[in-house]
Protein backbone atom coordinates (compact mmCIF):
# COMPACT_ATOMS: atom_id res chain seq x y z
CA UNK A 1 0.00 0.00 0.00
CA UNK A 2 1.55 3.41 -0.77
CA UNK A 3 2.00 6.54 1.55
CA UNK A 4 -0.33 9.43 1.95
CA UNK A 5 2.63 11.12 0.45
CA UNK A 6 3.61 8.89 -2.45
CA UNK A 7 -0.40 8.31 -3.16
CA UNK A 8 -0.88 12.25 -2.95
CA UNK A 9 2.39 12.69 -5.42
CA UNK A 10 1.21 10.39 -7.80
CA UNK A 11 -2.66 11.38 -8.15
CA UNK A 12 -0.76 14.94 -9.06
CA UNK A 13 1.43 13.53 -11.51
CA UNK A 14 -1.86 11.82 -13.13
CA UNK A 15 -3.65 14.72 -13.08
CA UNK A 16 -0.81 17.28 -14.58
CA UNK A 17 -0.23 14.17 -17.65
CA UNK A 18 -3.91 14.01 -17.94
CA UNK A 19 -4.03 17.74 -18.34
CA UNK A 20 -0.94 18.31 -20.65
CA UNK A 21 -2.52 15.38 -22.58
CA UNK A 22 -5.74 17.48 -23.28
CA UNK A 23 -4.27 20.06 -24.14
CA UNK A 24 -4.88 20.41 -28.16
CA UNK A 25 -2.15 19.45 -30.29
CA UNK A 26 -1.80 22.99 -33.40
CA UNK A 27 -1.10 22.83 -36.73
CA UNK A 28 -0.25 25.51 -38.81
CA UNK A 29 -0.05 25.29 -43.15
CA UNK A 30 0.98 28.69 -44.23
CA UNK A 31 1.46 28.98 -48.04
CA UNK A 32 2.94 31.83 -50.05
CA UNK A 33 1.14 34.17 -51.77
CA UNK A 34 -2.44 31.90 -52.41
CA UNK A 35 -5.52 33.82 -53.41
CA UNK A 36 -8.57 33.03 -51.98
CA UNK A 37 -10.05 33.36 -55.11
CA UNK A 38 -7.80 29.80 -55.81
CA UNK A 39 -9.64 27.76 -53.12
CA UNK A 40 -12.49 26.14 -53.57
CA UNK A 41 -14.26 26.94 -50.49
CA UNK A 42 -14.44 30.43 -51.56
CA UNK A 43 -16.72 29.65 -54.05
CA UNK A 44 -13.93 29.77 -56.83
CA UNK A 45 -14.61 28.41 -60.72
CA UNK A 46 -10.89 28.49 -61.33
CA UNK A 47 -9.57 25.12 -59.70
CA UNK A 48 -10.53 22.10 -57.29
CA UNK A 49 -8.55 22.32 -53.64
CA UNK A 50 -10.49 19.48 -52.70
CA UNK A 51 -7.99 18.93 -49.28
CA UNK A 52 -8.15 22.35 -48.29
CA UNK A 53 -11.97 22.20 -48.86
CA UNK A 54 -11.98 18.96 -46.41
CA UNK A 55 -10.85 22.16 -43.51
CA UNK A 56 -13.93 23.78 -44.43
CA UNK A 57 -16.41 20.90 -44.70
CA UNK A 58 -15.01 19.81 -41.22
CA UNK A 59 -14.64 23.18 -39.85
CA UNK A 60 -14.99 26.90 -40.31
CA UNK A 61 -14.25 29.05 -43.35
CA UNK A 62 -13.55 32.57 -42.40
CA UNK A 63 -15.10 35.30 -45.25
CA UNK A 64 -13.45 38.24 -43.81
CA UNK A 65 -9.80 37.28 -42.83
CA UNK A 66 -7.86 39.75 -43.85
CA UNK A 67 -3.71 40.06 -42.60
CA UNK A 68 -2.19 43.84 -41.76
CA UNK A 69 0.58 44.35 -43.69
CA UNK A 70 0.29 42.07 -47.12
CA UNK A 71 3.74 41.30 -47.63
CA UNK A 72 5.34 37.87 -47.01
CA UNK A 73 8.20 38.52 -43.99
CA UNK A 74 5.84 41.50 -42.61
CA UNK A 75 3.38 39.03 -42.21
CA UNK A 76 4.87 36.30 -40.72
CA UNK A 77 6.31 38.41 -38.11
CA UNK A 78 2.99 39.68 -37.10
CA UNK A 79 1.73 35.82 -37.12
CA UNK A 80 4.35 34.92 -34.79
CA UNK A 81 4.48 38.24 -32.37
CA UNK A 82 0.57 38.71 -32.61
CA UNK A 83 1.83 42.92 -32.99
CA UNK A 84 1.97 45.59 -35.35
CA UNK A 85 4.65 45.68 -37.95
CA UNK A 86 5.58 48.80 -36.15
CA UNK A 87 5.28 47.46 -33.03
CA UNK A 88 7.63 43.73 -33.79
CA UNK A 89 9.50 45.66 -36.15
CA UNK A 90 9.65 43.83 -39.21
CA UNK A 91 8.09 46.32 -41.66
CA UNK A 92 9.02 45.15 -44.88
CA UNK A 93 11.12 42.95 -46.82
CA UNK A 94 13.84 45.70 -47.94
CA UNK A 95 15.35 46.35 -44.88
CA UNK A 96 14.53 44.72 -42.19
CA UNK A 97 15.45 41.88 -39.86
CA UNK A 98 13.57 40.11 -37.67
CA UNK A 99 14.47 40.71 -33.63
CA UNK A 100 13.84 36.89 -32.49
CA UNK A 101 14.30 38.09 -28.89
CA UNK A 102 10.98 39.29 -28.70
CA UNK A 103 8.18 37.11 -27.30
CA UNK A 104 6.04 35.43 -29.87
CA UNK A 105 3.24 32.66 -29.23
CA UNK A 106 5.38 30.00 -30.03
CA UNK A 107 7.82 30.90 -26.88
CA UNK A 108 4.74 30.92 -24.31
CA UNK A 109 3.32 27.39 -25.90
CA UNK A 110 6.97 26.02 -25.24
CA UNK A 111 6.87 27.58 -21.55
CA UNK A 112 3.51 25.60 -21.08
CA UNK A 113 4.78 22.67 -22.34
CA UNK A 114 4.27 22.38 -25.96
CA UNK A 115 6.97 20.73 -28.61
CA UNK A 116 7.14 23.66 -30.83
CA UNK A 117 8.81 23.18 -35.14
CA UNK A 118 9.09 25.67 -37.33
CA UNK A 119 9.67 23.39 -40.72
CA UNK A 120 9.87 25.31 -44.46
CA UNK A 121 9.45 29.08 -45.99
CA UNK A 122 10.80 31.31 -42.96
CA UNK A 123 11.88 34.73 -44.70
CA UNK A 124 12.49 36.45 -41.73
CA UNK A 125 16.30 36.97 -41.81
CA UNK A 126 17.59 35.90 -38.54
CA UNK A 127 17.53 32.06 -37.72
CA UNK A 128 14.53 31.13 -35.43
CA UNK A 129 14.85 30.94 -31.38
CA UNK A 130 12.45 29.63 -29.02
CA UNK A 131 11.56 26.15 -30.78
CA UNK A 132 11.63 22.90 -30.10
CA UNK A 133 12.95 22.24 -33.69
CA UNK A 134 13.23 24.00 -36.85
CA UNK A 135 14.36 23.79 -40.62
CA UNK A 136 13.69 26.12 -42.86
CA UNK A 137 14.95 27.43 -46.42
CA UNK A 138 17.34 30.13 -46.64
CA UNK A 139 15.58 33.22 -48.16
CA UNK A 140 12.76 32.51 -50.58
CA UNK A 141 14.26 29.28 -50.95
CA UNK A 142 14.51 27.04 -54.33
CA UNK A 143 11.55 25.50 -55.42
CA UNK A 144 13.33 22.21 -57.29
CA UNK A 145 16.31 20.92 -54.97
CA UNK A 146 16.54 23.40 -52.37
CA UNK A 147 18.72 23.84 -49.79
CA UNK A 148 17.92 23.83 -46.09
CA UNK A 149 19.06 25.38 -43.43
CA UNK A 150 19.55 23.33 -40.15
CA UNK A 151 19.89 24.27 -36.32
CA UNK A 152 23.78 22.53 -35.70
CA UNK A 153 24.58 25.74 -38.46
CA UNK A 154 24.53 23.36 -41.58
CA UNK A 155 23.21 24.23 -44.98
CA UNK A 156 22.26 20.45 -46.74
CA UNK A 157 20.22 20.01 -50.51
CA UNK A 158 17.49 17.60 -50.43
CA UNK A 159 16.55 16.55 -53.99
CA UNK A 160 12.77 17.01 -55.36
CA UNK A 161 10.11 19.06 -55.50
CA UNK A 162 10.38 21.71 -52.58
CA UNK A 163 6.41 21.26 -51.19
CA UNK A 164 6.94 17.59 -51.09
CA UNK A 165 9.99 17.63 -48.81
CA UNK A 166 8.71 20.29 -46.59
CA UNK A 167 5.99 17.54 -45.57
CA UNK A 168 8.18 14.98 -45.93
CA UNK A 169 10.12 16.70 -43.38
CA UNK A 170 6.83 17.72 -40.87
CA UNK A 171 6.14 14.09 -41.08
CA UNK A 172 9.31 12.99 -40.17
CA UNK A 173 9.62 15.64 -37.17
CA UNK A 174 6.27 14.41 -36.00
CA UNK A 175 7.05 10.96 -35.98
CA UNK A 176 10.33 11.72 -33.76
CA UNK A 177 8.50 14.21 -31.53
CA UNK A 178 7.25 13.13 -27.53
CA UNK A 179 4.29 11.55 -27.84
CA UNK A 180 3.58 12.85 -24.25
CA UNK A 181 3.62 16.29 -25.24
CA UNK A 182 1.57 18.58 -27.21
CA UNK A 183 2.96 19.91 -29.84
CA UNK A 184 2.83 23.20 -32.25
CA UNK A 185 4.01 22.78 -35.76
CA UNK A 186 4.07 25.28 -38.16
CA UNK A 187 4.27 24.03 -41.77
CA UNK A 188 5.97 27.32 -43.77
CA UNK A 189 5.21 26.79 -47.91
CA UNK A 190 7.04 28.46 -50.45
CA UNK A 191 4.67 27.74 -52.50
CA UNK A 192 2.97 29.54 -54.97
CA UNK A 193 5.95 32.24 -54.40
CA UNK A 194 7.02 33.94 -57.69
CA UNK A 195 9.08 32.02 -60.20
CA UNK A 196 5.90 30.00 -59.91
CA UNK A 197 7.37 26.56 -60.65
CA UNK A 198 5.16 23.23 -60.97
CA UNK A 199 6.08 19.88 -59.99
CA UNK A 200 6.95 18.37 -62.97
CA UNK A 201 3.54 15.84 -62.41
CA UNK A 202 1.72 18.90 -62.86
CA UNK A 203 3.34 21.02 -65.69
CA UNK A 204 0.44 21.19 -68.22
CA UNK A 205 -2.38 20.31 -65.39
CA UNK A 206 -4.43 23.31 -66.94
CA UNK A 207 -3.16 23.96 -70.73
CA UNK A 208 -6.59 23.02 -71.88
CA UNK A 209 -8.74 25.34 -69.63
CA UNK A 210 -9.02 29.06 -71.05
CA UNK A 211 -9.59 31.26 -68.03
CA UNK A 212 -12.02 33.75 -68.49
CA UNK A 213 -10.77 37.61 -67.98
CA UNK A 214 -11.76 39.52 -64.73
CA UNK A 215 -14.19 42.04 -65.60
CA UNK A 216 -11.58 45.11 -64.46
CA UNK A 217 -8.35 43.43 -66.23
CA UNK A 218 -7.90 46.03 -68.54
CA UNK A 219 -8.52 48.76 -65.90
CA UNK A 220 -7.80 52.85 -66.98
CA UNK A 221 -7.36 52.90 -62.65
CA UNK A 222 -9.41 56.35 -63.38
CA UNK A 223 -9.50 58.46 -59.59
CA UNK A 224 -6.99 56.14 -58.44
CA UNK A 225 -3.33 57.72 -58.95
CA UNK A 226 -1.19 54.76 -56.78
CA UNK A 227 -3.19 52.22 -58.90
CA UNK A 228 -2.23 54.08 -61.66
CA UNK A 229 1.70 54.65 -60.25
CA UNK A 230 2.28 50.67 -59.61
CA UNK A 231 4.66 48.40 -62.06
CA UNK A 232 3.15 45.00 -61.16
CA UNK A 233 0.39 44.80 -64.30
CA UNK A 234 0.70 41.28 -66.50
CA UNK A 235 1.11 43.44 -69.33
CA UNK A 236 4.00 45.54 -68.75
CA UNK A 237 5.54 43.65 -65.64
CA UNK A 238 5.56 40.02 -65.75
CA UNK A 239 8.51 39.20 -67.82
CA UNK A 240 8.13 36.44 -71.01
CA UNK A 241 11.57 34.80 -69.76
CA UNK A 242 11.68 35.25 -65.56
CA UNK A 243 7.89 34.59 -65.28
CA UNK A 244 6.55 32.22 -67.61
CA UNK A 245 9.95 30.72 -69.32
CA UNK A 246 9.62 32.23 -72.38
CA UNK A 247 13.60 31.19 -73.04
CA UNK A 248 15.07 32.23 -76.18
CA UNK A 249 17.78 30.45 -75.61
CA UNK A 250 19.57 27.39 -73.14
CA UNK A 251 21.69 29.90 -71.87
CA UNK A 252 19.48 32.47 -70.22
CA UNK A 253 19.95 33.57 -67.22
CA UNK A 254 16.83 32.99 -65.73
CA UNK A 255 16.96 29.22 -67.23
CA UNK A 256 20.08 28.63 -65.69
CA UNK A 257 19.48 29.83 -62.30
CA UNK A 258 16.41 28.16 -61.40
CA UNK A 259 16.93 25.28 -63.78
CA UNK A 260 20.59 24.88 -63.20
CA UNK A 261 19.78 23.12 -60.27
CA UNK A 262 17.74 20.54 -61.54
CA UNK A 263 18.61 17.18 -62.00
CA UNK A 264 18.62 15.40 -65.20
CA UNK A 265 15.26 13.94 -65.20
CA UNK A 266 13.65 16.94 -63.66
CA UNK A 267 15.62 19.04 -66.56
CA UNK A 268 14.64 16.84 -69.36
CA UNK A 269 10.69 17.10 -68.19
CA UNK A 270 10.83 20.60 -67.82
CA UNK A 271 12.76 21.11 -71.12
CA UNK A 272 10.28 18.73 -73.42
CA UNK A 273 7.18 20.73 -71.83
CA UNK A 274 8.35 24.50 -72.05
CA UNK A 275 9.84 23.95 -75.25
CA UNK A 276 6.57 22.88 -76.98
CA UNK A 277 5.23 25.60 -75.21
CA UNK A 278 7.49 28.29 -76.60
CA UNK A 279 7.15 26.79 -79.90
CA UNK A 280 4.18 27.13 -80.42
CA UNK A 281 4.40 30.95 -78.85
CA UNK A 282 6.61 32.11 -81.15
CA UNK A 283 4.66 31.09 -84.56
CA UNK A 284 2.01 32.44 -82.90
CA UNK A 285 3.80 35.83 -83.41
CA UNK A 286 1.65 37.75 -80.94
CA UNK A 287 1.57 41.81 -80.27
CA UNK A 288 -1.06 44.07 -78.84
CA UNK A 289 -4.16 42.77 -76.52
CA UNK A 290 -3.43 39.53 -78.24
CA UNK A 291 -0.46 39.70 -76.23
CA UNK A 292 -1.89 40.35 -73.33
CA UNK A 293 -3.70 37.93 -73.09
CA UNK A 294 -1.60 35.20 -73.92
CA UNK A 295 0.38 36.44 -70.89
CA UNK A 296 -2.63 35.94 -68.53
CA UNK A 297 -3.63 32.59 -69.42
CA UNK A 298 -0.01 31.62 -68.98
CA UNK A 299 0.44 32.68 -65.89
CA UNK A 300 -3.05 31.57 -64.51
CA UNK A 301 -1.69 28.25 -66.02
CA UNK A 302 2.05 28.51 -63.79
CA UNK A 303 0.25 29.77 -60.82
CA UNK A 304 -2.41 27.58 -60.26
CA UNK A 305 -0.01 24.31 -61.58
CA UNK A 306 2.07 25.47 -59.05
CA UNK A 307 -0.34 26.04 -56.19
CA UNK A 308 -1.83 22.04 -57.07
CA UNK A 309 0.79 20.96 -55.12
CA UNK A 310 -0.43 22.93 -51.78
CA UNK A 311 -3.54 21.29 -51.94
CA UNK A 312 -2.22 17.82 -52.41
CA UNK A 313 0.15 18.30 -49.43
CA UNK A 314 -2.21 19.73 -47.25
CA UNK A 315 -4.20 16.20 -48.08
CA UNK A 316 -0.91 14.31 -46.82
CA UNK A 317 -0.81 15.81 -43.54
CA UNK A 318 -4.47 15.54 -42.80
CA UNK A 319 -4.36 12.22 -43.67
CA UNK A 320 -0.86 11.58 -41.56
CA UNK A 321 -3.17 12.66 -38.75
CA UNK A 322 -5.98 10.58 -39.42
CA UNK A 323 -3.89 7.61 -39.82
CA UNK A 324 -1.84 8.11 -36.62
CA UNK A 325 -4.97 9.44 -34.82
CA UNK A 326 -4.01 12.73 -34.11
CA UNK A 327 -7.74 14.44 -36.01
CA UNK A 328 -9.35 14.70 -32.87
CA UNK A 329 -7.58 16.58 -30.59
CA UNK A 330 -5.21 18.82 -33.06
CA UNK A 331 -6.44 22.36 -33.72
CA UNK A 332 -5.45 22.87 -37.69
CA UNK A 333 -5.18 25.98 -39.66
CA UNK A 334 -4.59 26.81 -42.83
CA UNK A 335 -3.99 30.48 -43.92
CA UNK A 336 -1.64 32.27 -46.43
CA UNK A 337 0.67 34.91 -45.73
CA UNK A 338 -1.67 37.78 -47.83
CA UNK A 339 -4.14 37.48 -50.54
CA UNK A 340 -2.65 37.87 -54.76
CA UNK A 341 -3.82 39.25 -57.77
CA UNK A 342 -5.09 36.85 -60.33
CA UNK A 343 -5.63 39.40 -62.97
CA UNK A 344 -7.65 41.65 -60.92
CA UNK A 345 -6.86 45.55 -62.32
CA UNK A 346 -4.34 43.74 -64.12
CA UNK A 347 -2.16 42.44 -62.00
CA UNK A 348 -0.22 40.22 -60.41
CA UNK A 349 1.44 40.35 -56.64
CA UNK A 350 0.04 41.84 -53.51
CA UNK A 351 0.72 44.95 -51.09
CA UNK A 352 -2.02 47.10 -51.77
CA UNK A 353 -4.88 47.44 -48.77
CA UNK A 354 -7.96 46.40 -51.54
CA UNK A 355 -9.42 43.18 -50.82
CA UNK A 356 -7.84 41.08 -53.40
CA UNK A 357 -4.31 41.68 -51.59
CA UNK A 358 -5.34 42.11 -48.21
CA UNK A 359 -7.89 39.75 -47.69
CA UNK A 360 -6.38 36.48 -47.43
CA UNK A 361 -8.24 32.33 -47.22
CA UNK A 362 -7.99 30.98 -43.57
CA UNK A 363 -9.65 27.99 -42.93
CA UNK A 364 -9.79 26.16 -39.01
CA UNK A 365 -10.82 22.51 -37.86
CA UNK A 366 -10.82 21.99 -34.01
CA UNK A 367 -13.29 18.98 -33.70
CA UNK A 368 -15.37 19.69 -30.72
CA UNK A 369 -15.13 22.78 -30.32
CA UNK A 370 -15.87 24.27 -33.81
CA UNK A 371 -18.98 23.17 -35.31
CA UNK A 372 -18.17 21.34 -38.95
CA UNK A 373 -19.19 22.75 -42.71
CA UNK A 374 -19.78 26.95 -40.71
CA UNK A 375 -18.56 30.55 -42.29
CA UNK A 376 -17.73 33.20 -39.81
CA UNK A 377 -18.41 36.58 -41.34
CA UNK A 378 -16.38 38.09 -38.63
CA UNK A 379 -13.52 39.99 -39.19
CA UNK A 380 -10.54 38.06 -38.43
CA UNK A 381 -7.00 39.09 -38.87
CA UNK A 382 -3.09 36.93 -39.42
CA UNK A 383 -2.45 39.30 -35.27
CA UNK A 384 -5.46 37.54 -34.10
CA UNK A 385 -3.42 33.86 -34.85
CA UNK A 386 -0.86 33.37 -32.22
CA UNK A 387 -3.27 34.66 -29.45
CA UNK A 388 -6.00 32.08 -30.74
CA UNK A 389 -3.75 29.39 -30.35
CA UNK A 390 -3.07 30.48 -27.36
CA UNK A 391 -6.58 30.44 -26.47
CA UNK A 392 -6.88 27.17 -27.42
CA UNK A 393 -3.76 25.52 -25.37
CA UNK A 394 -5.55 27.54 -22.46
CA UNK A 395 -2.69 29.80 -21.94
CA UNK A 396 -3.03 33.49 -21.20
CA UNK A 397 -1.71 35.93 -23.57
CA UNK A 398 0.64 38.51 -22.93
CA UNK A 399 -0.61 42.04 -22.56
CA UNK A 400 1.95 43.16 -25.54
CA UNK A 401 0.47 41.23 -27.91
CA UNK A 402 -2.33 43.38 -29.79
CA UNK A 403 -4.07 40.28 -31.38
CA UNK A 404 -7.65 39.51 -30.32
CA UNK A 405 -8.41 35.83 -30.31
CA UNK A 406 -11.41 34.66 -33.03
CA UNK A 407 -11.71 31.44 -31.06
CA UNK A 408 -14.82 32.62 -28.97
CA UNK A 409 -16.41 33.99 -32.06
CA UNK A 410 -16.30 30.21 -33.71
CA UNK A 411 -16.95 28.19 -30.07
CA UNK A 412 -19.71 31.25 -28.72
CA UNK A 413 -22.20 32.97 -31.63
CA UNK A 414 -22.55 35.49 -28.91
CA UNK A 415 -18.89 36.79 -29.31
CA UNK A 416 -18.55 40.78 -30.89
CA UNK A 417 -15.38 40.50 -32.96
CA UNK A 418 -13.90 43.70 -34.65
CA UNK A 419 -16.05 46.42 -35.58
CA UNK A 420 -13.16 47.38 -37.93
CA UNK A 421 -9.49 46.55 -38.88
CA UNK A 422 -6.68 49.00 -39.65
CA UNK A 423 -3.72 48.04 -41.99
CA UNK A 424 -0.26 49.40 -42.80
CA UNK A 425 2.03 49.04 -45.35
CA UNK A 426 5.95 50.35 -45.56
CA UNK A 427 7.66 49.15 -48.90
CA UNK A 428 8.57 52.31 -50.90
CA UNK A 429 10.38 50.34 -54.02
CA UNK A 430 9.09 47.18 -54.96
CA UNK A 431 6.04 47.03 -57.86
CA UNK A 432 6.11 51.01 -56.84
CA UNK A 433 2.96 50.70 -54.62
CA UNK A 434 3.12 53.30 -52.48
CA UNK A 435 3.04 52.90 -48.77
CA UNK A 436 -0.44 53.60 -47.38
CA UNK A 437 -2.34 53.12 -44.27
CA UNK A 438 -6.16 52.95 -43.92
CA UNK A 439 -9.01 51.36 -42.22
CA UNK A 440 -12.15 49.03 -43.49
CA UNK A 441 -15.49 47.87 -41.16
CA UNK A 442 -15.96 45.66 -44.48
CA UNK A 443 -18.19 47.68 -46.08
CA UNK A 444 -16.80 50.83 -46.22
CA UNK A 445 -12.75 51.49 -46.64
CA UNK A 446 -10.94 54.84 -45.80
CA UNK A 447 -7.14 54.47 -47.04
CA UNK A 448 -4.37 57.32 -46.78
CA UNK A 449 -1.63 57.00 -49.37
CA UNK A 450 1.93 58.74 -48.55
CA UNK A 451 5.77 59.44 -49.67
CA UNK A 452 5.21 58.38 -53.45
CA UNK A 453 1.23 59.28 -53.86
CA UNK A 454 0.36 61.71 -51.41
CA UNK A 455 -3.89 61.17 -51.32
CA UNK A 456 -6.94 59.68 -49.47
CA UNK A 457 -9.26 56.93 -51.40
CA UNK A 458 -12.26 55.75 -50.11
CA UNK A 459 -14.81 52.85 -51.14
CA UNK A 460 -18.22 51.62 -50.75
CA UNK A 461 -17.58 47.88 -50.70
CA UNK A 462 -21.53 46.86 -51.10
CA UNK A 463 -21.88 49.25 -54.10
CA UNK A 464 -17.56 48.91 -55.46
CA UNK A 465 -17.06 45.52 -54.42
CA UNK A 466 -14.01 45.54 -56.99
CA UNK A 467 -12.52 49.21 -55.35
CA UNK A 468 -13.09 50.61 -59.01
CA UNK A 469 -14.34 53.61 -57.71
CA UNK A 470 -12.64 56.24 -55.49
CA UNK A 471 -15.71 58.73 -54.07
CA UNK A 472 -13.18 60.59 -51.66
CA UNK A 473 -14.45 63.44 -53.61
CA UNK A 474 -18.50 62.57 -53.44
CA UNK A 475 -20.06 64.97 -51.05
CA UNK A 476 -22.87 62.37 -50.53
CA UNK A 477 -20.41 60.25 -48.91
CA UNK A 478 -18.60 63.00 -46.66
CA UNK A 479 -20.65 62.04 -43.33
CA UNK A 480 -19.37 58.55 -43.72
CA UNK A 481 -16.06 59.48 -44.30
CA UNK A 482 -15.76 61.82 -41.49
CA UNK A 483 -16.70 58.80 -39.21
CA UNK A 484 -13.96 56.29 -40.65
CA UNK A 485 -11.23 59.02 -40.25
CA UNK A 486 -12.42 59.07 -36.73
CA UNK A 487 -12.02 55.20 -36.63
CA UNK A 488 -8.84 55.36 -37.84
CA UNK A 489 -7.83 58.03 -35.69
CA UNK A 490 -8.70 55.73 -32.74
CA UNK A 491 -7.33 52.72 -34.30
CA UNK A 492 -3.62 54.29 -34.47
CA UNK A 493 -3.97 55.62 -30.97
CA UNK A 494 -4.84 51.68 -29.49
CA UNK A 495 -1.82 50.66 -32.04
CA UNK A 496 0.25 53.02 -31.06
CA UNK A 497 1.14 53.93 -34.74
CA UNK A 498 3.02 57.06 -34.30
CA UNK A 499 4.40 57.32 -38.20
CA UNK A 500 0.65 56.90 -39.07
CA UNK A 501 -0.38 58.91 -36.36
CA UNK A 502 2.05 62.45 -37.41
CA UNK A 503 1.15 62.10 -40.99
CA UNK A 504 -2.71 62.70 -40.11
CA UNK A 505 -1.98 65.00 -38.03
CA UNK A 506 0.26 67.18 -40.84
CA UNK A 507 -2.88 66.39 -43.48
CA UNK A 508 -5.08 68.07 -41.07
CA UNK A 509 -2.58 71.09 -40.52
CA UNK A 510 -2.17 71.25 -44.66
CA UNK A 511 -5.00 70.50 -47.10
CA UNK A 512 -4.42 67.76 -49.56
CA UNK A 513 -4.74 68.11 -53.18
CA UNK A 514 -8.06 67.12 -54.93
CA UNK A 515 -7.71 63.43 -55.98
CA UNK A 516 -7.57 63.19 -60.02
Amino acid sequence: MLAPQTLLLALIFISLFASAQQKPNIVVILSDDHAYQAVGAYNNKLTKTPSIDRLAREGVTFDKAYVTNSICGPSRAVILTGKYSHKNGFKDNESSVFDVSQNTFIKELGKAGYQTAWIGKWHLVNNPKGFTFWQILPGQGEYYNPDFLYMDGTKKRTEGYATNIIEDFAEDWLNKRDAKKPFCLVVGHKAVHRQWFPDTLDMGRFDSTIFPLPKNFFDAYSTRPAAALQDMSIDKSMMLDYDLKMYDAADNKFRQAAVGRMNPKQQAKFDSYYRAVYEDFKKQNLSGRALIEWKYQRYMREYLSTAASLDRNTGRLLDYLDKNNLTQNTLVIYVSDQGFYLGEHGWFDKRWMYEESARTPMLMRYPGHVQPNTRNSNIALNLDIGPTLLNAAGVPVPSEMQGESFLPLVTNKKGAGRKAFYYHYYEKGTHSVSPHFGVSDGRYKLIRFYNKVNEWEFYDLKNDPSEMTNVYNNKAYAAQIKKSKNQLSQLIKKYEDSEAENILQSSENKTLPPNR
